[in-house]
């Protein structure tokens, strides 16, 4: 019987020759990319690891005590040191604090006296129940009142618009994804560019932080956030009156402004909740406070805020860093490192990919020896089975047994651990269209459907 085995003395040669680099040198997947940007050094957490464990961190005393939020984070925008936070990391729905990332990426790109006209292609692809400021097709209007509407009116149709400017809104939605890597938001997923539920859409506090952090070292930007009231156009020479929906900006909705806010964004829908970043200076000292999906509606998110800038500008003042703000610069994959503000100059960490390790040259040496070692069995077996006669045995080729369709979680292995969010009140988990959601890694969204149907609103 002639040997017909695949695993010959050249097979088993070429595969000892190629398993070594294969192993010690191939590049990580995306998927690897973004989980050792996010653990970088092997088990750090992107501004440290205190904010990748779950729960309150805090080094100091007198933290409020009604703060019913999912997520939230305060931190020194100069320093860019975390002085506390609850559940950094943890992937949410951000509603339209997502356009912070929109206007960082975009808004250096076109002067504040362009001018456009808006055709209705530009408003053509506007999500449902999506909150507008009354942007209309054959109307020509400046770009800085197109960022007015943006700010002050939370208005998809201006973003739409910006973004069709920008070469559409395939191309802004990849700037964006590519923008939040390069400030090491990593926790954030881009699917669209106006923060609407979109499934996939997700970010953390840590991350809105530090989009707030980098939008506010524009000019453009701080001025279009801080401003409360602007004439917008109504068609020929007409205007209408917009204010911005910051309630801590304006004082609306029986609040009082915020002694020295600054801004930055604020966001609502009915499938993600309420969430907000605000910032505030006092003393000469800049806070950032990021608040998101809070237990009550309305004023909630706001009153939150609030509190959590008076610790900080209070007590928070003692206390010690629990984490910091990653320093822009790199790209996917690279260790971030930490650092004061941020400005438009800041130089690129660097990109070069490190050598393999000896761990996974031991690796690769260890995946070379077994492969080795089934080839020779493999060969052996057959030569048995020629000599008596009886058919070749295959060589056992270490497959799990079978998943079947029944178990899907057996087959499909759930983004971090499996873990399932905690849901803090009936109000939350009925707004999930009747099931928990979870929370997931960017490719597994914290939404499971567009919310067509729920008003988009601030």
């Amino acid at each position: 019987m002639r040997e017909s085995s695949p695993l010959s003395r050249r097979a088993l040669l070429g595969l000892a020759a190629a398993a070594v680099p294969l192993t010690a040198t191939a590049p990580a997947s995306a998927a690897g990319a973004r989980s050792a940007g996010t653990r970088s050094a092997g088990t750090s957490v992107v501004g440290g690891e205190r904010l990748g464990l779950g729960g309150v961190q805090v080094r100091a005393a007198g933290l409020p005590k009604k703060l019913t939020a999912q997520a939230w984070l305060v931190a020194d925008r100069d320093t860019g040191e975390v002085l506390a936070s609850y559940n950094a990391h943890r992937r949410l729905a951000p509603a339209s604090t997502l356009k912070m990332l929109f206007a960082d990426t975009v808004l250096p790109k076109f002067a504040p006296e362009q001018r456009y006209r808006v055709t209705d292609a530009d408003l053509a692809d506007i999500p449902s129940g999506s909150s507008l400021v009354g942007v209309q097709a054959g109307t020509t209007y400046t770009v800085e009142q197109l960022w007015q509407g943006v700010f002050l009116r939370s208005g998809n149709d201006a973003v739409h618009v910006l973004a069709h400017m920008n070469g559409g809104i395939a191309r802004t939605v990849a700037e964006m994804q590519a923008r939040a890597e390069y400030l090491h938001a990593l926790d954030t997923h881009v699917v669209s560019p106006d923060g609407f539920d979109h499934k996939g859409q997700i970010s953390s506090a840590y991350d809105l932080t530090l989009f707030a952090r980098a939008g506010l070292t524009n000019a453009d930007f701080r001025r279009h956030c801080g401003t409360r009231t602007a004439d917008f156009p109504a068609g020929g020479r007409k205007t209408f009156q917009i204010q911005n929906t910051d309630r801590l900006l304006t004082g609306a909705w029986g609040l009082r402004p915020y002694p020295g806010m600054l801004g930055v964004k604020n966001g609502y829908t009915s499938h993600a909740g309420n969430t907000f970043t605000g910032a505030a200076t006092r003393g000469g000292r800049t806070l950032l406070v990021t608040v998101m999906h809070p237990a009550e509606d309305s004023n909630a998110v706001y009153e939150q805020t609030a509190a959590l800038l008076d610790w900080g500008f209070g007590a928070g003042r003692a206390a010690r860093p629990v984490g910091l703000l990653a320093a822009p610069g790199g790209t996917k994959g690279t260790r971030p490192t930490v650092s004061p503000l941020p400005t438009e100059h800041s130089a690129h960490a660097s990109t070069t990919p490190p050598g393999p390790s000896t761990l996974r040259l031991a690796e690769g040496a260890a995946g070379t020896a077994a492969l080795l070692g089934a080839g020779a069995w493999a060969l052996l077996r057959r030569r048995r089975a020629a000599t008596a006669g009886a058919p070749a045995e295959a060589a056992p080729t270490g497959r799990r047994r079978a998943r079947t369709a029944d178990n899907p979680a057996e087959t499909v292995p759930q983004q971090g651990g499996g873990r399932r969010r905690a849901r803090e009140t009936p109000a939350e988990a009925t707004s999930q269209q009747g099931g928990r959601r979870r929370a997931r890694g960017p490719e597994t969204p914290a939404e499971d459907a567009s919310q067509q149907s729920g008003r988009h609103r601030r």
